[in-house]
């Protein structure tokens, strides 16, 4: 043995040795290894720091259940904190480093947290932090954010790409231990189209670290001829490094697939990892079973580690857990622990049996201790020594490694997803999965089978009753022979009689007199446990900790383990990322970028983008010597308000709405009357959700009698569409009325200004646009530029004389085109969402701060609209006290006291000499702009009482960005209150 590698055996590749880093000191491991084998081999002990008390913890587990060696791995973008290295691959160029740790991981600070742990009890935070409250935000929460975490996320952009992909198959086999290659086997052959999937890089499940023997061969040679001949079948698909992490409705399970984190860098072209939608007719649930801890003092010791994965770090990985180790069990499984370490040449000082009346077993010649209990573990960074008790005397053995075997816990996870609960079976002392019909069928240990020719055959029966439900005839097939083990076990949840911290939960050092404490205080319910004591909810998810809590919380109640039951089970099995889960939908690509028709003309004129809603809308067109974006905006604001400007507004929602029914439609939407609105006119209607609150807004004009286009905000369109459908579908389906969203059908543009009218002469066809053919709210179908078809409205948002001119999506480009070439003379200039913003504010118009979801009709003034003669949706609600009452917030105008002072939205209001609090906030500033026409900053705002304190000069008070100014209420609308240019 070189250091703790074994010279023979194992499952590594000797001939391809890899080199890694862990805590900036380079080691050397092989093929095959995980990091926490490599450095188990390399005899590093001492791997992390709990969450509390930062206690030196050690490998405990060599799977995905592991609480303790969590590590940060890579550098840079690809950074992943709280990654178990149990089940990460071993690669050339691994970088690693420990965590919750400083400043280093043989020397932290935060161990002096163990001095406090008399007070850190169960429930600590929550008797401590109640008093002085005023010592919460300047204290408390300060240090415990401090506090909280374990690793440090990357602030560096991820550079590797991720896919989601879809599967649908007749057999989803979960799990690819004896079990769950057997139900592969059996489906597969009788021609039914199988998935097997399981996390691990290769497949075998247990039988990669167990001396099994099947078929006269050993338990790997089975597995990877097996394996072989799934792979041969052609309706079988394979997929290692998958983790199924959820079961759903309508038999959907979610899976992770780990495509390249075995790699220090993707291949070109290759996801780093694949989120898995798999849809299946049957599925088997293959999971096997979980060892568990024994809870006794000094347990988190790095060298206490489980009995399973001490034998897996011997035969699969080569690298012994220690030179001399006791074994402490409860049940068979520490025998045969005890049986491989002396074949590996490894001493055993002794097998620790809590167990009086067990049957003597092998242990390869190992001295076995009966009716005796492991009280404490000795030793400052490691293992040193242990203390057992047996008939009251304690005695000491000298060891540098303990394997713990406590029984195991069937990984039922998957199976109480959606709601069943599992059983308690006394005889295994384990939680079996619920009986949740065919869909998912339990197979082998996940189903409580202890033996391995149980699981064999299990699993064969599993996969012949799910082929056969899929319509498959499935031959009878000789079943391998197998060797068994008897299993026996007594349960025992804490060694009462240790001195020292027993644990429970080893990540949040959850203890065992933190239950007992839990039940005193009135915290009889697991559920309520879990929380007060944080037993269960660490990154490991409770997989080790949980059945134990639940054993002592039981015996602490003096109840059965099956009437204090089990926590919730949710997804997620095993963490994923937010990588896996957004898939390729991450920056540009995290949804279509959606083009309007007016795109290319804005582009080549220079515009400035930003996302609004789904599309790219042009923000403001600057020139070459424009530096500033307020520059540019002051200089459209006026184009427009002296001269004419255009401006692209076809992401406004647009639903054709026809049918005999099509106006009472209307009327019952909105809550302003629509039978008389005249064919060839358009109305501004305003739209109430069911509660009351304003929903949406825009205009919508009357084409034919049974003909009307609605347009709706940006940010509401496909909402409103929705909400169109639920009303006709479900509450009125008599109406006969038919409706489509047009909105990518029709390219809309505003042209606007003193000289619209003039523009927009030129490039129409056989049409007079004075005020008798084209009087105000206007909207006519109408010929331009030779013969095209288009809409023409005659509406405005910017206050200004303007109109709305709508083309098929098609000519958008040519009839913006047209229009700059038609207004060149007037000085026609392009403008965007900022300066429309801008002149929407000045003239008082309600947008998105103040449809805020939290305002009525009237608080936005708009109370005159809500007709009294009919009924439509939200009506009755919006009567309701609360939404009437006279303090409520309203739009109001403000303005800056000192003129050259800057308006910040989101400032609050409060009355002047008020100190700033909740209790005296009387509203805040919804919108704010740098109004050209009036030379100084201006905005709307919900105010209390708000109509009846114009003139007011108020605090305007933003901590976050420093603004402390004084601020006048006054009317909504800053600019042209007498409308003379919208209707010159």
């Amino acid at each position: 043995m070189s250091g703790f590698r074994l010279e023979q055996g194992g499952l590594i590749e000797r001939d391809r040795p890899l080199n890694f880093i862990f805590d900036g000191k380079g080691y050397r491991g092989y093929q095959g290894d995980t990091l926490a084998s490599a450095l188990m081999a390399s005899g590093v002990r001492l791997v992390g720091r709990s969450f509390k008390y930062h206690r030196p913890r050690g490998i405990v587990t060599a799977s995905s259940a592991e609480p303790n060696a969590l590590v940060e791995l890579r550098t840079g973008g690809r950074k992943e904190p709280n990654t178990r290295m149990t089940v990460i691959e071993l690669y050339d160029g691994l970088v690693a480093s420990s965590q919750n740790r400083w400043p280093s991981l043989s020397f932290d600070i935060g161990a002096v947290n163990q001095l406090a742990s008399p007070i850190f009890v169960a429930g600590f935070y929550y008797k401590t932090f109640m008093w002085p409250g005023i010592l919460w935000e300047k204290l408390y929460e300060p240090i415990i954010r401090r506090a909280a975490g374990l690793g440090r996320a990357t602030y560096e952009q991820d550079p590797d790409r991720y896919e989601k992909s879809y599967a649908h198959c007749d057999v989803l086999v979960i799990g690819a231990g004896p079990a769950g290659l057997m139900a592969a086997l059996t489906a597969g052959r009788a021609g039914a189209r199988v998935m097997l999937v399981d996390e691990g890089a290769v497949f075998g499940g247990t039988l990669l670290s167990e001396n099994d023997e099947i078929a006269g061969k050993s338990g790997t040679a089975w597995a990877n001829e097996t394996v072989a001949e799934l792979a041969a079948l052609p309706e079988v698909t394979l997929v290692a490094r998958t983790a199924v992490f959820g079961w759903y409705d309508d038999n959907i399970f979610g899976a992770v697939e780990r495509v390249a984190d075995h790699k220090l860098v993707p291949d070109r072209h290759e996801p780093r990892q694949r989120y898995w939608r798999i849809l299946a007719k049957r599925a088997i649930l293959a999971t096997g079973a979980e060892e568990r801890p024994l809870v006794f003092g000094g347990n988190d010791r790095p060298g206490v580690m489980l009995s399973t994965a001490a034998r897996s770090y011997l035969n699969r990985f080569a690298a012994a857990p220690g030179e001399t180790g006791v074994i402490f069990t409860n049940n068979n499984s520490g025998y045969r622990t005890a049986r491989d370490l002396k074949a590996k040449g490894v001493r055993v000082a002794a097998v620790i049996d809590a167990r009086s009346d067990a049957a003597m077993l092998e242990t390869g010649g190992a001295p076995v201790v009966k009716g005796a209990v492991v009280t404490d573990v000795e030793g400052a960074r490691g293992v040193e020594r242990v203390a057992f008790s047996r008939g009251g005397q304690t005695e000491h053995l000298e060891c540098d490694f303990v394997a713990m075997a406590g029984g195991f816990n069937p990984v039922v996870h998957l199976a109480c997803h959606r709601g069943a609960k599992p059983r308690w079976d006394d005889a295994l002392a384990a939680f079996l999965p619920p009986n949740v019909g065919s869909a998912l069928i339990a197979a082998g240990s996940a189903n409580g089978s202890m033996t391995l020719s149980q699981c064999l055959r299990e699993g064969a029966k599993a996969g012949a009753v799910a082929a056969e439900e899929t319509g498959f005839q499935v031959k009878p097939a000789q079943l391998p022979q197998a060797g068994d083990e008897s299993y026996q076990i007594t349960p025992l949840w804490w060694v009462r009689e240790s001195t020292t911290k027993a644990f429970v939960d080893f990540q949040n050092d959850v203890t065992a007199k933190d239950i007992p404490l839990t039940a005193r205080e009135g915290y009889r319910s697991i559920e309520l446990a879990k929380r007060y004591t944080t037993l269960g909810m660490a990154t490991d998810g409770g997989k080790l900790s949980n059945v134990n809590g639940i054993g002592i919380l039981a015996e602490a109640t003096g109840k059965t383990m099956a009437e204090v039951g089990t926590t919730t089970y949710r997804p997620y099995y095993v963490p994923v990322s937010f990588g896996a889960i957004a898939g390729p939908f991450r920056g540009h690509h995290f949804q279509p970028v959606r083009k309007t028709s007016l795109h290319e003309w804005a582009q080549e004129l220079g515009a400035v983008f930003v996302e609004t809603g789904l599309w790219m809308r042009s923000s403001w067109f600057p020139l070459a010597h424009e530096t500033e974006w307020l520059t540019s905006v002051i200089r459209e604001v006026k184009a427009v308000r002296e001269r004419v400007g255009i401006c692209d507004v076809s992401t406004l929602g647009k639903i054709d709405i026809q049918g005999p029914d099509a106006a009472e439609l209307l009327n019952r939407l909105y809550c302003n009357g629509w039978n008389t609105l005249e064919i060839g006119k358009a109305r501004y209607g305003l739209m109430l959700r069911e509660d009351g609150i304003v929903f949406d807004d825009g205009t919508t004009s009357r084409l034919a009698e049974d003909h009307f286009f609605m347009t709706t905000t940006t940010a509401n369109a496909a909402r409103v569409m929705a909400h169109i459908e639920f009303c006709h579908q479900a509450l009125w389906p008599e109406l006969d009325v038919q409706y489509v969203s047009v909105t990518e059908q029709w390219a809309q543009m505003a042209v606007a200004g003193p000289k619209a009218r003039a523009t927009l002469q030129k490039i129409c066809d056989r049409v007079e646009l004075n005020d008798d053919s084209f009087p105000y709210l206007a909207a006519k179908e109408v010929s331009i530029l030779g013969g095209l078809t288009a809409r023409l409205f005659r509406i405005s948002f910017s206050g200004e004389h303007a109109y709305e001119l709508s083309v098929p999506a098609d000519y958008g480009n040519l009839a913006a085109k047209s229009l700059m070439h038609a207004g060149q003379e007037f000085g026609i200039t392009p403008y965007g969402v900022e300066a429309l913003s801008v002149m929407r504010i000045e003239k008082g118009h309600v947008a998105g701060g103040e449809l805020n979801g939290t305002t009525t009709a009237a608080d936005l003034g708009l109370g005159r609209m809500m007709s009294s003669k009919k009924d439509y949706i939200g009506r009755m609600m919006a009567q309701r006290e609360g939404l009437v009452r006279p303090d409520r917030e309203v739009v109001v105008g403000i303005r800056p006291v000192t003129r050259s002072d800057r308006l910040k939205a989101g400032a609050h209001l409060l009355t002047k000499g008020d100190r700033p609090s909740l209790d005296n906030d009387q509203g805040y500033v919804t919108s704010v702009a740098f109004s050209p026409m009036l030379d100084m900053w201006v905005g709307l705002a919900l105010c209390k009482r708000g109509r009846e304190r114009h003139g007011e000069v108020m605090q305007v008070f933003n901590g976050v960005n420093g603004v402390h100014m004084l601020g006048e209420i006054c009317d909504p609308v800053h600019y042209d209150k007498e409308n003379r240019k919208l209707h010159a």
